[in-house]
């Protein structure tokens, strides 16, 4: 049965509408993406079957044209996802605008994921935000090697000074591929958040990037 045949309430597209794209399943949101299915077939059904075959999200749209054809995708749907992922790229690459205001993790993660998640070394960020949580300034500011990077408080002090901050997030990321916070990122951010309470400038969050994975020490109830 066509998915346009199904109860409203079932369609993914009506799902959306209705719900918001972030409470559809990789299933629904493909379909939506493909329109159509095949003969006896429904988009939905398809959309299950080839994360199955290409076992997840990530592979099915990693996989070459060729191969996704070869499990019956199509050059036209094919097209549709590429398009569809490279719209999502460019939106990640598109810098956040100072004013910009960050009170959402979401929006948080998904940029920082982009800058930092395949850095091949490490990289020790501050993302800098007046009392309103509006983007002053990001920063990457120290470099490290592939497992560990200096990090030098006073360098955050002054320049959250520079950019009279009132609240900071601290990031980096970890090539090793492991988000998971070692004993000397806690320590850093314990000495990171005395200097910067001395200047009345808060840490709001530490977040520490491996691939598509983050970990946020606010939301685990280290902060």
């Amino acid at each position: 049965m066509p998915i346009t045949n199904w109860p409203e309430e079932d369609q993914p597209r009506q799902k959306l509408i209705k719900n918001g794209a972030q409470n559809l399943t990789d299933a629904e949101l493909l379909a939506i993406i493909f329109n159509s299915g095949i003969r006896g077939i429904s988009a939905l059904d398809m959309a299950k079957s080839l994360l199955t075959n290409h076992h997840g999200l990530k592979n099915l749209i990693d996989a070459t044209t060729g191969q996704s054809r070869q499990q019956g995708i199509g050059v036209a749907r094919q097209a549709a996802l590429q398009a569809a992922t490279e719209i999502g790229k460019r939106y990640l690459a598109e810098p956040m605008h100072k004013g910009q205001k960050l009170n959402n993790s979401r929006v948080i993660k998904e940029f920082l994921t982009h800058r930092l998640g395949h850095q091949p070394n490490e990289i020790f960020a501050c993302i800098f935000m007046n009392n309103h949580f509006h983007l002053l300034q990001y920063e990457e500011m120290f470099r490290g090697t592939v497992n560990q990077a200096n990090i030098y408080p006073r360098e955050i002090v002054r320049l959250g000074l520079k950019y009279n901050a009132v609240k900071i997030i601290l990031a980096h990321n970890h090539p090793s591929g492991s988000a998971t916070p070692s004993i000397a990122d806690k320590e850093v951010t314990r000495i990171t958040r005395e200097a910067l309470g001395l200047v009345d400038m808060e840490v709001v969050d530490h977040v520490i990037v491996a691939a598509t994975e983050c970990f946020s020490f606010a939301e685990s109830g280290l902060l």
